[in-house]
């Protein structure tokens, strides 16, 4: 009982506008969402889905969800996501904090305003391990192990083992929670996180808005000279997904490792 008003207390002492929203900018296929843990129901273009809500997506859909601060998050098939934590206050970037959950299936994230000037307040957290934003637009897909590829900017995943972070063009794993994340060559990536890959890197009207040259920081030092992305990086790192092997080249320049 005391907790749960000292949470009611807490959201009246709040700003209204902080508690930020996603909108379903655009889908196909049987997605759904509701409060966790409880039954979902479908889902329309427009939408609005608030913090605390699970979306999950059937059999070939997709679902691109677009935020209050301009990032974007696509959803590829058999997926489960949660939005534990959204908010996003123009005005007072102290308010800034984004946490997601990626249950189960794959995804791809490109950053938006948070990002760009609070990226500590961001994390996407997956079974294996969580995964700093850093300006980016990158990919996750979850086929024990978990898979990332980095389309443009930087990320880093950290663990009970430690922290690594990816600069853009390369690809990683993480086996367990308790294994650090690695580099890996595009050849290297399962048939089912390149199919998801392939899939997600496709879908329209998706771009990176925060600080992409930035680079990682923090828990780990900078992924080493990434620069502002073009249409034609992104394309490149497509192929590399789709298995040209001339384009899976992974320098150890561009991966670094803090071990805990």
């Amino acid at each position: 009982m005391i907790r749960l008003l000292a949470a009611v207390a807490l959201a009246a002492a709040l700003p209204l506008a902080a508690y930020a929203n996603g909108v379903v900018q655009s889908m196909r296929g049987d997605v759904r969402a509701g409060p966790v843990g409880q039954a979902a129901r479908t889902v329309a273009v427009n939408q609005r889905l608030t913090p605390g809500t699970a979306v999950t997506t059937g059999p070939d859909a997709q679902v691109i969800l677009r935020f209050d601060d301009g990032q974007q998050v696509v959803l590829n098939q058999n997926t489960e996501f949660r939005i534990v934590d959204f908010r996003y206050e123009a005005s007072d970037p102290e308010m800034d904090r984004t946490v997601f959950d990626l249950v189960k299936g794959a995804l791809r994230i490109a950053s938006g305003a948070i990002v760009g000037r609070n990226r500590q307040a961001v994390a996407l957290r997956t079974p294996q391990a969580t995964i700093g934003i850093r300006g980016t637009d990158f990919m996750v897909a979850l086929v024990n192990p978990a898979y990332i590829s980095v389309l443009r900017g930087a990320v880093t995943a950290t663990n009970a083992a430690g922290t690594v972070a990816f600069g853009a063009g390369t690809f990683g794993s993480v086996a367990t929670s308790a294994v650090l994340a690695t580099a890996i060559p595009a050849s290297a990536l399962p048939a089912a996180a390149s199919a998801a890959f392939s899939s997600m890197s496709a879908a329209a009207g998706v771009a990176a808005a925060g600080g992409a040259s930035e680079g990682a920081a923090g828990t780990a030092t900078a992924a080493g000279g990434t620069t502002a992305a073009t249409a034609a990086g992104v394309a490149a790192a497509a192929a590399a997904v789709a298995g040209a092997a001339a384009a899976s080249r992974s320098s150890s320049s561009n991966l670094t490792t803090t071990h805990h």
